[in-house]
């Protein structure tokens, strides 16, 4: 226990240091691997001899064999090749240029009440999200598309930052999701079900920001003022050019719930899909795709580098009794599964403030889920809740990648600014959190519908 501890604070003061998360893990991981299975002989890992310092060699290389079999089967698992395939899924969808039709369909039906244009970036964010499942790219993708607007019509800047860094975190909770994947893969958890099982609570949290919206341009309508009315014709005009968003969220979605197709079969047919609609569109060319290809091999080489370090770790902490001396615990204090859940959700809070969405989960879940399985957690509900702590880490200082994101795409703007604008929508976050804890059919309805 106490060699898990010290790990995990050699660990923090690497990454302090500027280090890269994936790197440190695996470090921290295969030292700390061997210096326990050292240790459980009754040897050390380093002592000095006549020729001056001696390594244990024996256990240096277990630690070694152990690391290439979790990388080897990381990459040779089949699961994985969904991640690589939705991060493809969603760059093509991004460079098809349809946030602005989704912004503008959105803003046809919202735009005219106060606080309108806003609420119409929340819509566009929950359609963009649909058919990405990365938050910053929604966040990037919107903030183009939205904020010319929102100034025209004179926005307070605030507003109009803080929206659209809180929209775009629906990217990773409205499915399809990579961190979803993710989860479910370190969790053994069936991705499936918690792709359907993100729907409703991902229309809870839109419904949320909709609400947050409206009653701060209530108290205050000179921050959110009503833009032009639409006539009816062209509103469905408007609307009508979004068909491609409905066709590949139907396909996607409709299909694994329907048992049509396995996640990893309807992210190929996601990629092949939004290729398509982004040729049709004439957004695809050679520059494009070549464009493509690459952001999605330097992204998913980022993921699976971290997903190496985070399992060689887990080995570690696991070895180290880490695991076990957590839930025997837990048991001797007859600790509430909901009561520890909750525990779990303010540790993503704390952790949100120094790492991103992702390194949160990799480093994470794996240890959570051998604790939480055998208290008899409902693992796609305890999914959900951590993408929604884990959704808060992404707009809240001092980090905040989304709030970064934001701040990148849109000039002239201070972060604190951004900041500002954010926090009644973590209010809002938190009362979403809040929610799904306590009423967790929010989560399972749609899931144990799938087994019927």
């Amino acid at each position: 226990m106490i060699v898990s501890l010290i790990g995990f604070a050699v660990l923090l003061l690497m990454i302090f240091v500027g280090v890269p998360l994936g790197f440190a893990l695996m470090f921290v991981g295969v030292i700390g691997f061997a210096y326990v299975r050292a240790d459980m002989v009754g040897q050390a890992l380093m002592s000095w001899g006549d020729g001056g310092l001696v390594f244990n060699m024996r256990a240096i290389n277990g630690a070694l064999v152990m690391t290439g079999q979790q990388m080897y089967d990381q990459v040779a698992s089949y699961g994985m090749t969904v991640i690589p395939l939705f991060v493809l899924m969603g760059a093509f969808i991004h460079r098809s240029q349809l946030a602005q039709e989704l912004y503008d369909a959105a803003n046809a039906f919202l735009g005219h009440r106060r606080g309108g244009l806003a609420m119409g970036t929340v819509a566009a964010c929950g359609g963009f999200a649909a058919v990405c499942g990365s938050s910053l790219a929604t966040a990037a993708t919107i903030s183009k598309v939205a904020m010319p607007s929102m100034r025209r019509y004179g926005y307070d800047d605030s507003l109009s930052t803080g929206v659209i860094a809180a929209g775009g975190t629906l990217g990773i909770m409205i499915p399809p999701s990579v961190p979803m994947v993710i989860f479910g893969l370190l969790s053994e958890t069936d991705v499936a079900k918690l792709f359907i099982a993100g729907i409703i609570p991902g229309l809870i949290l839109m419904a949320l920001f909709l609400a947050t919206i409206a009653i701060q341009t209530y108290r205050n309508p000179d921050i959110g003022p009503r833009g032009d009315k639409v006539a009816w014709p062209e509103r469905f005009r408007l609307l009508l050019k979004v068909w491609g968003v409905v066709v590949i969220f139907v396909v996607i979605i409709g299909g694994i719930y329907f048992g049509i197709f396995t996640p990893t079969e309807a992210a190929g047919i996601g990629v092949a899909t939004s290729f398509l609609f982004a040729v049709a569109r004439g957004k695809m060319g050679l520059r494009e795709l070549r464009e493509s290809l690459v952001e999605t091999g330097i992204t998913t080489g980022m993921i699976f580098v971290i997903a190496f370090g985070a399992t060689i770790f887990s080995n570690f902490v696991n070895l180290a009794g880490f695991t076990t001396a957590i839930s025997e615990a837990l048991i001797a204090l007859d600790v509430s599964p909901l009561l520890f859940v909750a525990a779990i959700c303010v540790i993503y809070l704390i952790m949100g403030c120094v790492f991103d969405s992702l390194a949160m989960l990799i480093l994470t879940v794996p240890i959570f889920a051998a604790i939480l399985k055998p208290m008899g957690v409902d693992m796609i509900w305890f999914g959900i809740v951590a993408v929604i702590a884990v959704e808060l880490g992404l707009i809240t200082p001092p980090v905040g990648i989304n709030v970064l994101v934001v701040k990148s795409a849109v000039p002239g703007v201070n972060i604190w600014t951004v900041f500002r604008g954010v926090w009644p929508f973590v209010i809002a976050m938190v009362i979403a959190l809040i929610f799904v804890l306590l009423v967790p059919q929010t989560a399972t309805l749609l899931p144990d519908l799938m087994n019927r």
